[in-house]
């Protein structure tokens, strides 16, 4: 027996709350490419639940719906966490549609030591996200070498 699960999706998610979510779902799709995958309204029309999709990953887009959920716009622009997409490519163009719907590039797409190129975002209400892409294979040594860091483990 198999079940229509509508909420089926990858085993970890992010859930990214907003003083306005429908503006933030029509700016994450403009900006980002997120794709709205379920909207959730009540009778008033007022919306208690969403998601969207970027490749076979998900986040919950919602309101400040509790006294212990809030957008960096209501807490003096501070973030507690960051959500961090990883590109299979066309990471430079994907900054400059972000940086032409609105967002604010607080770093520019740079090369890093262990193999990636990335670069960060700040949306309209204040959270910030990371977009990477690989571009290089590096190994633990060699990214030991570059940063001047130890290394325990390696993902690679």
């Amino acid at each position: 027996m198999t079940i229509d699960d509508p909420f089926r999706h990858a085993s970890l998610g992010s859930g990214v709350f907003y003083r306005d979510p429908r503006a933030a779902l029509a700016w994450l799709e403009a900006a980002f490419g997120f794709e709205p995958s379920m909207v959730v309204t009540d009778a008033a029309g007022k919306l208690v639940h969403s998601e969207m999709r970027f490749g076979d990953c998900y986040i919950i887009v919602d309101s400040e719906w509790s006294d212990y959920v809030a957008s960096p716009a209501s807490v003096s622009g501070k973030n507690t966490q960051s959500v961090y997409v990883r590109l299979v490519g066309g990471l430079d163009a994907h900054c400059e549609q972000a940086r032409a719907s609105g967002a604010e590039i607080i770093q520019e797409p740079t090369d890093q030591f262990y193999g990636e190129r990335q670069y960060r975002a700040r949306d309209p209400e204040g959270h910030v996200w990371t977009f990477t892409q690989p571009i290089r294979s590096v190994s633990r040594e060699e990214a030991e070498r570059l940063s001047g860091l130890r290394i325990d483990g390696w993902h690679r």
